[in-house]
């Protein structure tokens, strides 16, 4: 099937050419004829190179973490891309729903109709939609079998194209983002909050005085009304989720230079600071990537409900409550009462009540087609990834034919932001020597 498509003339940026297109579509692959979308993706290729050479590279798809994050913008070459662009033409995909892509939000949906067109909607936005739309994208550009490099739920995307679709494929590089194959959602979180306990132990003993300063916050919102700029009252629990900080090498520290900047003197008393609150709704709000808590849990679901797993798993976890005596932070995983709090998720609570409730979810996987894969595939697994947990990883690798791991402790899971081109370096090296097929290294 062949797809419409419009690009734009190429445009220059510190050294980088860039070419916009646009690809017309279908919203269910399976009725290729009816509704159609909008998917938007950004070329990048090497501005010293005459565009006639430059348009001989092969194509590198770059697949996102998320879901619901639209493909990086760049201003420059730098770190991965820029060792990635010696080698590729880079395409970075907004994923169906983000960016400049038709959107997916609480205006939109709107349009839709009533809670449960909106849930059918949004059926159609998962891993298995995404890949289809990257096929098509692939031949109407014209290109021979790619490479693909998926981070996070990238990677994700990356299973269900090697399952559904491997034949579009060259070779494809992963990090932080080997998803369990089979099972429910629960099995992931009660290995992700385990992590993330453990995650908060190692933050405290770095910094013991933000233990106490965490605690202060909490129990001061429990008693003061602090609100956002958006203008809804901050609770203990959505100042939990600045947690995020937790994930990463390079963004650990920046939970601690935020608590430091929390309370300033009034003639009140002490008050949680606007330059905090300001921080803190840029964390927690969903404005900028509203599908990520729509379709998070979704991500999971195969043949079964998952019934709002990470709040059923929290309760398993006392010390996350936020009346807990001393509250922990908590990770990326989405609640139902997000959709309480977050002006840009309360319209669409019945929306999300009906997505978790969906027992039907279509395989994302086909682990007899992994068993026997043959494109070459390479993965970072970090050790301590608080978000796609080390030992549920190596479960996949195994799994999949000939995929070779490189585990590494020295990274979290935003790795590829603090050596992202070594990583890369890597992992390319990796996917182009000979392993043995039969093998998960």
């Amino acid at each position: 099937m062949s797809v419409p498509h419009t690009a734009s003339a190429p445009y220059e940026v510190r050294g980088m050419r860039v070419t916009d297109h646009r690809f017309t579509v279908p919203l269910d692959h399976s009725a290729p004829d009816g509704e159609t979308i909008t998917v938007f993706a950004r070329e990048y290729s090497d501005a010293e190179l005459p565009q006639a050479e430059a348009e001989q590279l092969p194509w590198l798809l770059y697949l996102q973490g998320g879901p619901g994050g639209k493909g990086p913008r760049l201003l420059s070459f730098g770190g991965w891309t820029k060792a990635a662009s010696r080698h590729f033409r880079i395409l970075m995909l907004d994923q169906r729903g983000t960016g400049l892509s038709t959107p997916a939000n609480r205006q939109t949906l709107a349009l839709r109709g009533d809670a449960a067109a909106q849930a059918g909607y949004l059926t159609h936005f998962r891993a298995d939609s995404i890949v289809a739309d990257a096929e098509l994208i692939r031949a109407a550009l014209g290109s021979e079998p790619w490479t693909t490099y998926g981070q996070s739920y990238g990677g994700f995307c990356t299973l269900t194209y090697l399952s559904f679709a491997p034949h579009g494929l060259r070779e494809s590089l992963i990090t932080g983002g080997l998803a369990p194959l089979t099972g429910p959602a629960d099995r992931v979180y009660r290995a992700t909050f385990s992590r993330v306990a453990a995650r908060n132990a190692e933050y405290f003993a770095k910094y013991p005085q933000d233990r106490a300063l965490t605690t202060r916050i909490a129990r001061h919102l429990e008693t003061e009304a602090e609100y956002l700029p958006s203008g809804e009252r901050l609770t203990v629990r959505r100042f939990q989720m600045v947690g995020s900080f937790l994930g990463g090498n390079t963004r650990v520290d920046g939970l601690h230079l935020l608590l430091q900047e929390a309370f300033v003197p009034t003639p009140g008393g002490d008050r949680l600071s606007d330059t905090f609150l300001e921080s803190v709704h840029g964390l927690v709000s969903r404005a900028g990537n509203p599908l990520y808590a729509l379709v998070h849990e979704s991500i999971y679901g195969q043949g079964e409900a998952t019934r709002w797993a990470a709040q059923r798993i929290l309760n398993e976890y006392p010390q996350f409550r936020p009346e807990a005596e001393e509250p922990l932070y908590t990770g990326e995983m989405v609640y139902p009462w997000y959709f309480e709090e977050d002006p840009a998720l309360v319209p669409l609570k019945e929306t999300a009540d009906l997505l978790a409730a969906k027992a039907d979810w279509p395989a994302l996987y086909d682990p007899e087609q992994l068993s026997r894969n043959t494109v070459p595939v390479a993965a970072a697994v970090y050790t301590d990834d608080i978000y796609v947990d080390r030992n549920l990883s190596l479960e996949t690798a195994a799994a999949v034919r000939g995929l070779q791991v490189w585990e590494s402790a020295d990274f979290h899971h935003d790795g590829i932001a603090d050596d992202g081109e070594g990583i890369f370096n890597r992992l390319l090296g990796m996917v182009r020597t000979e392993p043995d097929p039969d093998s998960a290294a």
